[in-house]
Formats: C-alpha cells, sequence, structure tokens
C-alpha cells in the first residue's frame, strides 16, 4: 500500500534530523574542539577544592541568566561595534624573538589578551590566539579586526605560555600547534591539557595546574591564581579550570587576569603574592547581565588598584566583536575610571612596546586621526 503524502513527509523529515544530528557529532569531533578528561587527569580535577557536583565552579556559584530578552535589546542598539578605520599596527621582527631576551620588564601587546611578556630574561605569552578568527575552524566565527604584529608561522622563541581558560578566543590550536614545535612550556588550568594533548603537544610540555599551585620556568615563577569565570568548548560545561596568573622573577612580576568578574581574590592575591609592577587587565567584552563573570573596565581599574599594581595595560578588547558595547568604549571608561581613581594607565599599539621603568608616552591610537 502506497504511503501517504504526511508518511512520506514524516519520514523525510526523520532521515533529515537523523542527517543533521550526524553532522553535528562528527562536527564536535574535530580537533579545534578539544578533547574531554578522563583518566589520572579526571581523577586529579575531582580532587580540587573548585570541584563541585562534576565540574568545576565559582565561590559563590555563578547563576546563570540567560535574559534573552534584555540580551536582544542591547544587540538592537546601534553601537559602533568594529572601528571605521585601519588600527595601528607596529611589526615585530622574527629576528627580535630569535635573539635573547635582555633583563627587565617589557610588554608586546598582540591585541586581544594575547601579551608578550618579556621578564627578567624569560620570554612569556598570555593566552596567545594570532590565528584570524577565534573559532573552532576558520572557515566562521568572529573575524580578527586587525592583524597580529608577527605572522603566526614566524611566532617563535617563545619560553612559557599562560591559558587563563580553554574559549577559543583564549586557546588557539593553531597557535599552540606552531609554539609547541618550538618547545614552548603551556602552564594551564586542570583539564586544558586534554585539548592540548589531542592537538599533539607533548606530555613533558604541558603543566595543568590548580589555584594557588606554582611551578618555574628558567628563574620566573608562575603562579596559578583564581579568577570568576567559566569554561567548556562544546558547552558551558565548566569541564577545565579557569585561572588568572602572577609572573615573579627576580627582579620584576607581572599579573595577568584573564577572563574574569570583579571578586575579593584581587585582594587574596596581592595578600599572598604580593605587589605586581604591571597588571594586563581584562576590560572588554562585557554586559550588563555577564558582570559576574566579565568585569567591566570601572571593575578593572578598581582590582588593578585592589592588587597594588604600579601600572596598568587593559587587555581583552579592541580585537574581536564580541560583545554589544561600541568598539571604543572599553578604552575610554578605562581611562576615565583611572583618571578618577588616580591610576596608571598605558595604551600602547599593537606590537608596541611598553618597558617598565622607563617614559612611555601613550597616544590616542584608537581615536580617528590621532
Amino acid at each position: 500500500m502506497p504511503m501517504s503524502r504526511g508518511a512520506r513527509f514524516l519520514r523525510a523529515m526523520l532521515v533529515l534530523a537523523a542527517v543533521l544530528a550526524a553532522l553535528v557529532w562528527l562536527a564536535f569531533r574535530l580537533p579545534g574542539f578539544g578533547a574531554a578528561s578522563e583518566g589520572e587527569r579526571l581523577a586529579r580535577m575531582q580532587q580540587s577544592p573548585a570541584w563541585v557536583q562534576g565540574r568545576f565552579e565559582n565561590t559563590p556559584p555563578y547563576i546563570q541568566d540567560l535574559a534573552l530578552v534584555e540580551n536582544f535589546r542591547l544587540y538592537s542598539q546601534d553601537q559602533v561595534r568594529e572601528p571605521q578605520f585601519t588600527i595601528p599596527v607596529i611589526a615585530l621582527s622574527p629576528q627580535s624573538l630569535r635573539a635573547a631576551p635582555r633583563p627587565g620588564l617589557r610588554t608586546v601587546w598582540f591585541g586581544h589578551a594575547s601579551v608578550l611578556v618579556e621578564i627578567d630574561g624569560v620570554r612569556i605569552m598570555t593566552d596567545p590566539i594570532l590565528s584570524e578568527r577565534a573559532s573552532p575552524v576558520q572557515l566562521v566565527g568572529p573575524k580578527r579586526l586587525h592583524p597580529p604584529p608577527i605572522p603566526l608561522e614566524q611566532l617563535s622563541g617563545i619560553d612559557a605560555v599562560v591559558i587563563s581558560h580553554d574559549h577559543y578566543d583564549h586557546l588557539d590550536m593553531a597557535t599552540v600547534r606552531q609554539l609547541a614545535q618550538g618547545g614552548t612550556q603551556f602552564y594551564v588550568g586542570l583539564g586544558i591539557g586534554a585539548h592540548l594533548e589531542r592537538w599533539g603537544v607533548a606530555r613533558v610540555q604541558i603543566h595543568e595546574m590548580a589555584w594557588w599551585e606554582h611551578a618555574d620556568v628558567k628563574g620566573v615563577r608562575i603562579h596559578c591564581t583564581p579568577a570568576r569565570h567559566y569554561s567548556g568548548r562544546t558547552s558551558m560545561n565548566n569541564s577545565s579550570l579557569w585561572a588568572s596568573w602572577m609572573l615573579k622573577g627576580p627582579s620584576h612580576s607581572v599579573y595577568f587576569s584573564g577572563d574574569t568578574g570583579y571578586a575579593r581574590h584581587f585582594t587574596e592575591i596581592r595578600e599572598r603574592l604580593g605587589v605586581p609592577d604591571v597588571s594586563l587587565m581584562k576590560v572588554g567584552a562585557y554586559g550588563s547581565t555577564w558582570l559576574d563573570i566579565h568585569m567591566d573596565p570601572e571593575a578593572a581599574v578598581r582590582a588593578h588598584g585592589e592588587l597594588g599594581a604600579k601600572t596598568m595595560l587593559p587587555v581583552h578588547w579592541a580585537t574581536f566583536n564580541l560583545a554589544y558595547h561600541a568598539w571604543e568604549e572599553p578604552i575610554l571608561r578605562t581611562l576615565a575610571a583611572a583618571s578618577r581613581l588616580g591610576a596608571d594607565v598605558v595604551t600602547p599599539r599593537v606590537g608596541e612596546v611598553f618597558e617598565a621603568g622607563k617614559p612611555f608616552q601613550s597616544q590616542a591610537w584608537y581615536r580617528p586621526g590621532r
């Protein structure tokens, strides 16, 4: 007996649904999505005080608020979320990375949360992403608004990398692979090593750490410190530990906030580890419904003050369109807050060297025509 038109349509929809489900299943198994933790790695994660009921958790817990109506309202506003001019970029020469770093403390902002830190003769990068898109695949996803100061294939000479968490705008597969082949050591929160191993990074180059643990690289001590955020590359499943980082050399120190909400951990870090010379503070990609895990510029300046850092370098803005605010809003609000609180903030161009303890002339490069 022939099938009715309705039965044929239903069968076609079921077949289509099965095909789509299979495609999604296959897509999530692409390398860019990383890997899940298991075995000894998972057992160690489960011993962390931050592991609660099968996942990592903030204290107090983050209460997710989808706020769909409010987010749609913010998205529908008329902010200009991308620059209407070419962002100036200072090129970084490959030869400069082949030479041994000089003593002292210097930073080179690569855009977003990626900063090259030369501290007491050691080169360390924070959350390096040099790919064109912050995405598990390079066909779609948020696209860079400016090039990096050096092409990805020429990036070398980096002793160590610290990773704040595993989101795509902070943990980039292509950049990890480029650095790994040069012997870079990776310092990451618990669970992130599973992603790195899937991408071919040798186990001896991976150092997974819990909050308040530390490790040494060439005389610089790397402290894994708390943050208030979340993690996951396929969902918000908190499957790896997010962190901030304190780098302490014999003569200098740097704090990197990673992606975080404002909380008392800044004061605790100062009490335990002392005052850093420079703070690399997240100021961009925030919204009124995200503040518990994405602090705004005013909170970032306040956190900088609680750390007692001498100089603040604002990061996590300018490179990707990831939020509802205007492109230049984070830096303008940061500078206004710093003026009110008397904080020393520098605004280097992408690729520009800032050297601690030496005069630096910040330019308003984020304004058209400057």
